[in-house]
């Protein structure tokens, strides 16, 4: 089944307006609405950073039909991997059969500043990978004494569990957690805007790897992509929008260590709009466009989560809804 989704933007946006918008998107046709969780946003001014777990609940009360889920929540430093458990059980018998759990390694943006030494990447993997095991635990078994390296409980339960088990989906830019994903999740995330070797070279073959290891088929999984677009009838409005997204533009070597709103946003402002537009399908006509983005799907991705990054996201869903995704329907 292919998919299309809305990027709740939460870096951009109060809590209420961007439930409005996620409403919204139900309501003209896209099938998911996922949102990041995190502590901080990218840049200060004009910057939000809504919990994601309080706001998903506000959102399965407010929909009916759409798949709602993280991209990405991190189970390993700010929460626990069992709150993380018994809050994704919750939210899924709320909406039974529409949560997601989408978990990743974490930005030290996001952790540092709750006083967490930040650790290197191959620490963050282990921490990732054994809290999605004690997540996967706690959901299939009553009384869990588990010891790990990094998280521990002890004869604990998540009392309430729904009948449709909620999937977990692993975000990744690197093979190992790519393979990881592949091995043991539900789903695949990633980014769009890297290059397509990264895709069709790299992750997705890494994401077959896992999954063939664990005798499974990478059609077992759900392979999803957050499409970075900046679509306007105005095609200067699309290009200067992106400036506001400028720290996806940052390498990083630029942003690597960078836990200050406020900093991250001062290198983010000096990149002129010619390299932030670098990260994202701009365009203003709606058949090269779709053209553009159907280029994931050829690829192989089977859900395509749009994120835009103007201050109109209304314009953008109707835009969106009603000339681009007919042409991805029709193509996928």
């Amino acid at each position: 089944m292919i998919r299309f989704g809305y990027k709740a933007s939460a870096e951009q946006f109060p809590p209420t307006e961007l439930l409005n918008y996620g409403v919204l998107a139900e309501e003209l046709g896209f099938d998911s609405v996922f949102v990041s969780d995190h502590l901080q946003p990218w840049r200060h001014d004009g910057g939000h950073a809504p919990a994601a777990l309080p706001w998903l609940g506000a959102l399965a009360a407010r929909t009916e039909r759409v798949m709602i889920g993280t991209s990405v929540l991190t189970p390993t430093f700010r929460y626990h991997p069992a709150v993380v458990a018994q809050a994704f059980a919750t939210l899924g018998m709320l909406a039974p059969g529409r949560v997601v759990l989408g978990v990743g390694s974490g930005e030290s943006l996001n952790e540092v500043p709750l006083g967490i030494p930040w650790p290197d990447g191959k620490e963050r993997f282990a921490r990732l990978k054994e809290s999605v095991q004690l997540i996967k635990q706690l959901w299939a078994e009553d009384r869990v004494s588990f010891e790990g390296q990094y998280y521990s409980t002890e004869v604990a339960t998540i009392y309430d569990k729904p009948e449709i088990p909620v999937p977990i989906y692993i975000g990744a830019s690197g093979p190992a957690a790519t393979r990881l994903a592949g091995r043991v999740a539900d789903g695949f995330i990633t980014t769009s805007g890297k290059g397509h070797d990264l895709y069709t070279e790299t992750l997705l073959p890494a994401v077959k790897e896992g999954a063939e290891k664990a005798g499974r088929k990478l059609d077992d999984l759900d392979l999803l992509i957050e499409v970075k677009v900046s679509f306007d009838e105005d095609i200067d409005k699309a290009r200067n929008d992106t400036h506001y997204w400028g720290a996806l533009a940052l390498s990083p070597d630029e942003k690597t260590g960078v836990e200050d709103p406020i900093e991250m946003q001062r290198r983010a402002d000096a990149l002129p709009v010619e390299r932030t537009v670098t990260r994202w399908i701009c365009s203003s006509d709606p058949a090269e466009h779709a053209r553009l983005v159907g280029e994931y799907l050829d690829m192989g991705f089977k859900h395509l989560v749009f994120h835009a990054p103007g201050p109109d996201q209304e314009r953008f869903l109707r835009l969106y809804a009603e000339q681009i995704l007919p042409q991805l329907r029709d193509r996928g």
